[in-house]
């Protein structure tokens, strides 16, 4: 018990003695303020701001395709990178900006719908961009009567 005693207490002054150095001599004033600048850009971040979020074709002819644009700004104040667009169904085909767009800059988002489906039809499409959200959903609607029927549902718009 003793040995074990003895031998716990060389390795504790060991250890303190080896730990004596002053740790905040050895930081680099160069990679300090490189960190400072690196943690002051990733705060920067952009944001979509779209005119509406939802649209409603109204009552539509089912087959008749349907096109709408989904006008945003980027109000953030870093570059905005659209990655991807996709939508909830193959009969929506979203067509985003390729190219970034900088803060203060508007865009638009281009969204193609078929036309398919009968009655209430509502389809979702994900946006996915560097925003702090990572990700915007937009929504598309119509009243989808079946071809050459006379009109049911709501009134278009």
């Amino acid at each position: 018990m003793k040995k074990a005693l003895l031998t716990l207490s060389v390795f504790s002054i060991l250890a303190f003695v080896s730990c004596k150095e002053n740790a905040s001599s050895k930081v680099k004033s160069d990679n300090v303020a490189e960190a400072a600048q690196r943690d002051e850009a990733g705060k920067q971040v952009p944001v979509m701001t779209f005119e509406k979020e939802e649209h409603d074709f109204g009552t539509i002819e089912q087959g008749t395709p349907q096109e709408t644009i989904f006008k945003f700004t980027n109000t953030g104040n870093a570059p905005l990178i659209i990655t991807s667009a996709t939508s909830s169904c193959g009969c929506t085909v979203p067509d985003p900006p390729k190219d970034p767009i900088a803060p203060g800059e508007e865009g638009e988002l281009l969204v193609k719908f078929n036309g398919s489906g009968q009655n209430q039809v509502t389809k979702t499409i994900t946006v996915n961009a560097n925003t702090e959200k990572g990700s915007e959903i937009l929504r598309i609607k119509a009243f989808v009567n079946p071809k050459g029927a006379a009109p049911v549902g709501p009134v278009s718009k």
